[in-house]
């Protein structure tokens, strides 16, 4: 007994710790998660988890970095645990909706969405999933009920028209679509999904002009967008405008190289215009994504004909003549091709099956081996389509009848449905693209991989620090920061451990106390960090990295402290109040005092202008900010991110003509967003 009782008292601090603990890991998991470094997050909620488990959000908070992480599984049993422990969170519904939906499983999807509407009856994106989840079930009439509550809810909601319309394209109600589409265009006239949505019913209504029209005005909004090309190109297509057409098509493939659309209808329509080796490649490609596509093979195999490749064509021809036996071209091509390699016996075998189909269908003899899919429905499905207008030109990719092995492919419904697949919202997804301020500059070991090459960030100092060997990696200076892996978070955690006995063992090293504020950095433990950095200044006030990033993390601490009652909207039931942390422009006058050390102690260090324009802009100082990025361009005349916050400061301030010309150069010097804004800007007039 008393055995116990001792046991118990020295258990006694480590339980205590353990208490308090708990919340501090809890801040800095949910600090991970909010920066979207969801593997670190997820250890972390599982320390909290293990200490205590009757908590309902360390569970909501790993569900939602599990979704961002694909594990729709494990976040659907995260939402489980959550709800099983307070029934009355309105986001674990949320998040278990999307997961389910991921999974197919629309049944319960909606479920969980009705329960928490219970909860919330006003939630837009209660309401958005609910709708998309009843037109994936093809439940029309509850999807349109559904979009009707929501535009009560939210009249200017423009997604809702958006996706009313496209309800009413499936009931075959163009008249009730063409409404909402041009209502969402009416409404905000800059979202790219309106006019490419209205351009769709033009195509389907044979108005290939008007489509055009509307498909010019989304690739002014949105050129990023592969599905928009594409459709433009089959509106130029249906108004003979086949250079038109390939150049659209070359511009999506660009965007998107795998698309098979593109690829196909690039082939066919560079054999209209005698560029058979390119459409070749075209063609080669499909066949790599679809090995079995028998209309590629034949086309290809015409191809092959046409440049005196006859081995190849004939090879192509015969897999399209064992897939099916009665496709009369068939035989007729190959029997050419045989006659051209001498091989007079295969062609007259050919000749001989073609006289006996013929004979056959005068006769009224019906083929016994046609294949599935080649069936009359097929070719019916295609007259109906070339009723609209488009003159028997098209085909549904679906379409297996090798009588149409000439027309351009257009996408079947069950593919555009997949786009609702995407439009599915998360808490923390923002659809609509935000225009914000490119990011902070940081000093660490780990930075993002970038599309577009950009220039190497470079400070004779920092570099000095490198070439010491004294960091156990060579410090970036980034503002892509990439999130660490569980290897790398691992390796820091040992390194926290390592650098507290260098600590211990030499108390004045300024260097050191930094090395492990980096640390706890990169483990998202700002308060430790913050401890670190300051020490560090406390031993050597002319380090000035400390001073750089210390700004740093505590400007992170307060963004997340804005976003924490966001955060937090979803894991309550609404019931509760939530105390909202205030940040006031104070707060960020520390981060700025800070970077004024840096700037002052290293007036060639680019990145702290840079960074002090960023907390000036975030104030609405815009003067101040444009100062700074001013001295940035001048240190260092390649600085992209300088020229691209420079020129939405200008745009905020209403000097559309300076704006654009920075966000121009931001562009030419790797950052592709910029050229968005520009669109968005271009025709507005200052």
């Amino acid at each position: 007994m008393i055995k116990k009782i001792l046991t118990a008292i020295l258990l006694l601090p480590t339980l205590l710790y353990a208490q308090i603990n708990t919340e501090r890991v809890m801040t800095i998991a949910r600090n991970a998660l909010y920066f979207e470094d969801y593997v670190l997050s997820i250890q972390y909620f599982n320390q909290v988890i293990n200490a205590k488990p009757y908590l309902y959000e360390p569970y909501f908070f790993r569900g939602l970095a599990k979704i961002n992480l694909d594990d729709y599984q494990g976040a659907e049993s995260d939402c489980d645990a959550a709800i099983q422990r307070n029934p009355f969170v309105v986001g674990a519904y949320q998040i278990r909706g999307l997961a389910r939906i991921r999974q197919n499983n629309f049944d319960e999807a909606i479920e969980d969405y009705k329960t928490a509407i219970k909860y919330d009856p006003e939630n837009v994106v209660l309401w958005h999933n609910l709708s998309l989840c009843h037109i994936q079930k093809e439940d029309y009439e509850a999807a349109k009920e559904d979009l009707g509550t929501l535009l009560t809810i939210a009249p200017r909601y423009t997604r809702a028209y958006l996706m009313r319309g496209e309800v009413s394209l499936k009931q075959n109600d163009t008249i009730q679509a063409l409404r909402d589409f041009d209502k969402a265009i009416d409404m905000d006239r800059y979202d790219p999904d309106g006019w490419g949505a209205r351009a769709i019913v033009r195509l389907q209504q044979g108005k290939y002009k008007e489509a055009e029209a509307d498909l010019d005005q989304s690739i002014h909004l949105s050129a990023k967008n592969a599905g928009n090309y594409i459709n433009r190109a089959l509106a130029r297509f249906h108004q003979n405008n086949l250079r038109g057409a390939m150049s659209d098509y070359d511009l999506a493939l660009d965007i998107d190289p795998n698309n098979f659309l593109g690829h196909y209808n690039r082939g066919l329509l560079r054999a209209q215009v005698g560029d058979d080796n390119r459409a070749i490649e075209d063609f080669d490609f499909v066949l790599k994504m679809e090995p079995d596509n028998m209309m590629a093979t034949f086309n290809r195999g015409l191809l092959r004909a046409q440049t005196g490749d006859y081995r190849g064509a004939i090879s192509d021809y015969s897999k399209v003549i064992a897939e099916y036996p009665n496709f009369m071209a068939g035989y007729y091509q190959r029997a050419e091709a045989r006659k051209k390699i001498g091989d007079h016996k295969g062609a007259e075998q050919d000749e001989f099956k073609i006289m006996k189909m013929q004979i056959d269908k005068r006769n009224g003899v019906s083929s016994g081996d046609k294949k599935e899919g080649d069936d009359s429905k097929d070719v019916a499905d295609n007259s109906s389509e070339n009723s609209n207008g488009d003159g028997g030109k098209t085909r549904k990719k679906s379409d297996k009848n090798m009588e149409n092995y000439r027309k351009i492919v257009i996408a079947d419904d069950s593919e555009a449905d997949q786009r609702y697949k995407s439009d599915y919202r998360g808490r923390v997804q923002d659809r609509n693209v935000t225009i914000k301020l490119e990011p902070m500059y940081a000093l660490t070991y780990y930075e993002k991989l970038s599309d577009v090459k950009r220039i190497v960030h470079y400070h004779k100092y920092i570099e000095e620090l490198n070439h010491s060997k004294l960091f156990p990696k060579p410090l970036r200076i980034t503002n892509m920061e990439a999130p660490l892996t569980e290897e790398q978070v691992r390796f820091h955690f040992a390194l926290i451990d390592a650098h507290t006995s260098d600590v211990v063992a030499d108390e004045k090293n300024a260097k050191k106390r930094f090395m492990r504020g980096l640390d706890f950095y990169l483990v998202q433990d700002f308060a430790s960090s913050i401890d670190d950095f300051t020490k560090s200044i406390l031993l050597d006030d002319t380090f000035f990295p400390a001073y750089f990033m210390r700004a740093l993390v505590r400007y992170k601490q307060l963004e997340y402290k804005k976003a924490e009652a966001t955060m937090s909207e979803g894991a309550t039931s609404g019931t509760t109040e939530m105390k909202k942390p205030e940040v006031t422009a104070i707060d960020y006058e520390v981060v700025k005092n800070d970077l004024d050390h840096v700037i002052l102690l290293a007036p060639d260090f680019v990145y702290g202008y840079y960074n002090r324009g960023n907390v000036s802009s975030l104030l609405k100082d815009y003067r101040a900010a444009l100062a700074d990025y001013d001295k940035a361009i001048e240190l260092s005349p390649d600085f992209a991110e300088a020229y691209f916050n420079r020129g939405l400061t200008h745009i905020f301030l209403g000097n559309n003509k300076q704006g654009i010309a920075d966000l121009s150069k931001a562009g030419e010097l790797g950052i592709v967003s910029a050229y968005n804004i520009i669109k968005r800007f271009t025709d507005t007039r200052e």
